[in-house]
C-alpha cells in the first residue's frame, strides 16, 4: 500500500540537502532490494514464503546463514546460497538505483556507497566498485570453506544447478583450488569466525580515506534506504556520520523510519522514496 503523500515537507527538505550537498553517502540495507523483486526474509514466515523448503525442516534464515553447512552439507549450503546468487545475477536494479546513480554524477562522483547488501547491484547499476563499501561481504567473490588460505576469487564462473523441490544444489560445487574442500561465498555469516575480510577491510580503507578527505565544512548528504534494526549496523553508520559532520540525515523505510533530532524521515519503501524526492528536486531546480 503506498502513502498518500500529502505531507510534501520531508520530501522537499531532503531534495533541498541533495540539491546544496557537495558530497553523498549513500547508506542501504536489505530493503533497497525488495522493490527490486528480491526476497524479504524479516521473520520467518518471510523467510519460509521464499523457502518453503526449509519450513518442513524448522530451518530459518540465522539457522541457514551460518558456515558450518559448509562443511557439514555443503550440497544444503550451496542450495540456499546458490538459489540466492542465481537469484541477484537475474534480477535487474530497480530505478531507484539509478536516481541516486544520476544525484552523485551531478556533484562529480563525490560519494561513497556503504551497505549491507552482498547483491552487487551497486556496481551492476554503474556504481564504482572503488567506491562501494560492502560492510558483509560480496556474492561476488568466494574462498575455501577451511581457510587453508586467505586467496579469494571472482566467481563470475561459478554457475549451479539447484533442486527447487529441496532446495539441494546439484553437484558440482564450487571447490577451494588449492585444497579442493567446499568453497563459500565471501560473505559474513552469523557465528563466523573464519570469514576472509582482507577485501573488506581494503574497502574499509577507501572509506575512511574518503571520509577523511572531507572537511567538516563540507555539505554531505546522507541517504539511508531500508536499512532495519534487527543488525543495526547501516543505520549505526549513517548516524555516526550524521554527528560527526552535523549534518541530517535522510531515511527511507516504510517501518522503522525514526531517527536522532534532525533525521528526515519518509515512511515509504526505497523506490518510491527515491522516485518522491527526486519528483521535488526536479520542481526546486526548474
Amino acid at each position: 500500500m503506498q502513502n498518500d503523500h500529502t505531507d510534501r515537507e520531508p520530501f522537499q527538505k531532503a531534495a533541498r540537502i541533495i540539491r546544496d550537498c557537495d558530497a553523498i553517502l549513500i547508506t542501504a540495507g536489505a530493503g533497497l532490494g525488495v522493490d527490486s523483486g528480491l526476497p524479504d526474509f524479516r521473520g520467518t514466515e518471510g523467510f519460509w514464503r521464499a523457502y518453503p523448503a526449509f519450513r518442513k525442516q524448522g530451518l530459518d534464515f540465522y539457522d541457514l546463514a551460518n558456515p558450518r553447512w559448509f562443511k557439514d552439507n555443503p550440497r544444503q549450503a550451496w542450495g540456499f546460497y546458490g538459489h540466492r546468487l542465481n537469484l541477484y545475477r537475474a534480477t535487474a536494479p530497480h530505478r531507484g538505483f539509478e536516481i541516486m546513480l544520476n544525484w552523485v554524477r551531478k556533484i562529480n562522483h563525490n560519494y561513497f556507497v556503504f551497505t549491507s547488501n552482498v547483491d552487487g547491484h551497486f556496481q551492476k547499476t554503474g556504481f564504482s566498485p572503488e567506491q562501494i563499501y560492502e560492510c558483509h561481504g560480496s556474492f561476488e567473490f568466494l574462498q575455501c570453506s577451511e581457510v587453508c588460505t586467505r586467496q579469494i576469487w571472482s566467481a563470475e564462473q561459478t554457475t549451479l544447478q539447484i533442486d527447487e523441490e529441496t532446495f539441494t544444489a546439484q553437484t558440482p560445487i564450487p571447490e577451494c583450488p588449492i585444497c579442493s574442500s567446499a568453497a563459500r561465498p565471501n560473505i559474513l555469516m552469523f557465528g563466523d569466525s573464519q570469514w576472509v575480510a582482507d577485501y573488506h577491510q581494503t574497502q574499509n580503507q577507501k572509506y575512511d580515506h574518503w571520509l577523511s578527505y572531507l572537511s567538516a565544512n563540507s555539505h554531505i548528504a546522507i541517504i539511508e534506504i531500508g536499512a532495519g534494526t534487527a543488525i543495526p549496523t547501516v543505520r549505526s553508520e549513517s548516524e555516526k556520520i550524521a554527528r560527526e559532520f552535523n549534518q541530517p540525515m535522510i531515511r527511507i523505510n516504510p517501518r522503522e523510519n525514526n531517527g536522532p533530532h534532525s533525521c528526515i524521515s519518509i515512511s515509504d519503501g526505497g523506490l518510491e522514496g527515491l522516485r518522491e524526492i527526486e519528483n521535488e528536486l526536479r520542481l526546486i531546480q526548474s
